[in-house]
């Protein structure tokens, strides 16, 4: 870890952490109440990922989390009531009771795509939400994550490569945590590193220490800025592990006892704290006051969504599809002359040959030898002239023997005439 944010900064980091985990542990509590009516994934030992990467965005950036991302909504200004409200069914939550998980949004204040349950859908989803920014002239990147396992489905590749001919302001965060639910992650790709998936779309990547939240935050910052300056989609590696199964269902029996505890000594909240102990930023006192500010918040918070009610029965049949402006009012909102995006500004000559076609390197480093009318012609089987019915086949006894010397002799001298 390097010291080169500022005191507050890296404060946030640890408030953030830390909220992220007591608002997972208040869950599981509530989960373990019956009062958590769908699933619950955790982000245990993945919290710094998840704030590092958000932290690195601006108030006008868009994002969309995954199951884990928790920490990323709290980053952006989701309050742990609508978390739990929306784990609840709660008429209050921002799906007014009609999910049970986290497939909830903001596309108004927060700029928050609801997730996908399909992996790798937001990958696309979210090119084409910084393509619209760019268009529109506001600058802002996207951002979204996918597991390791998500990065084997056929979405992610296609997305990954729209995002790359487009030049999109995006950055991909790949969270390796080396399971995909029971798989591991050896069993499923020949990779050692799975940012190096960026090279077959020419863009670039980073491989960073998942449980560093320092690291994370200063390598996202460094993609997101080469993003919005128009160097096109980044990919981050953030190398960790999954602490808890896949969801409370799963004890994760799977994973080798001596992998779980190499990686819980490993915590990355923990690790932190090591780490502004060292350089005077947090001592028992400040600990304290985050622990019981995170506590008091919490309460109250989970007192306010016990206490809403559950959605009325007449509710069910409305708000399933949306209806404009019933359903949001959300507008374009230009920040460049629509001028320089409509013709004749917008027009660009056709070209048609494309310079350095055929250039460049194969994957072993060298260059690739690219050939167009250069390769010998392929030989033909002679065409059958029997009334146009195939020729038969010649077999082995009929075949013509060997010429003798003389036969060749007498061949040569035929030739010579």
């Amino acid at each position: 870890m390097k010291k080169d944010l500022t005191r507050q900064q890296y404060l946030d980091l640890y408030y953030y952490m830390r909220l992220n985990r007591a608002v997972e542990d208040m869950m599981v509590k509530l989960f373990r109440q019956n009062k958590i009516v769908g699933g619950l994934y955790s982000s245990l030992g993945q919290e710094a990922i998840s704030v590092g990467t958000a932290y690195a965005l601006e108030k006008k950036d868009w994002l969309a989390p995954m199951i884990r991302n928790i920490g990323a909504l709290l980053v952006k200004g989701v309050r742990p009531r609508d978390i739990f409200m929306q784990h609840m069914a709660k008429y209050d939550s921002p799906t007014k009771g009609k999910d049970g998980t986290s497939h909830f949004g903001d596309l108004d204040d927060l700029h928050i795509v609801s997730p996908i349950s399909m992996l790798g859908d937001l990958i696309p989803v979210m090119t084409g939400v910084a393509m619209a920014g760019r268009y529109l002239g506001q600058k802002t990147v996207a951002m979204t994550w996918i597991g390791d396992g998500g990065s084997s489905t056929g979405v992610f590749h296609e997305g990954l490569n729209f995002a790359a001919v487009e030049k999109a302001p995006f950055v991909l965060i790949l969270e390796n945590n080396l399971w995909a639910y029971s798989t591991p992650v050896r069993k499923q790709v020949p990779l050692e590193n799975l940012a190096d998936r960026a090279k077959a779309y020419g863009i670039d990547s980073y491989i960073v220490d998942g449980n560093d939240v320092v690291a994370v935050y200063s390598t996202a910052k460094e993609a997101v800025e080469r993003a919005r300056a128009g160097e096109g989609p980044i990919l981050i590696e953030a190398k960790s592990f999954r602490r808890m199964g896949h969801a409370q269902h799963d004890p994760a029996e799977y994973v080798p006892k001596e992998m779980r505890a190499y990686w819980e000594a490993r915590d990355p909240i923990a690790l932190y704290e090591k780490f502004l102990s060292s350089e005077k930023l947090l001592d028992a006192k400040s600990k304290n006051e985050v622990e019981e500010k995170i506590s008091t918040l919490l309460n109250q918070e989970r007192e306010f969504a016990e206490n809403s009610p559950l959605p009325p029965p007449e509710l069910a049949e409305t708000g399933v599809y949306c209806t404009g402006d019933d359903c949001h009012k959300i507008r374009a909102k230009w920040e460049r002359p629509v001028a320089e995006v409509t013709p004749p500004r917008s027009s660009v000559k056709a070209v048609w040959t494309v310079p350095g076609f055929g250039s460049g390197k194969g994957s072993g480093g060298a260059n690739a030898p690219i050939h167009f009318g250069d390769t010998h012609p392929v030989a033909h089987a002679p065409q059958s002239t029997n009334g146009g019915k195939p020729a038969a086949k010649i077999s082995a006894k009929a075949a013509p023997k060997k010429a003798t010397k003389a036969g060749a002799a007498s061949a040569s001298r035929k030739a010579r005439r």
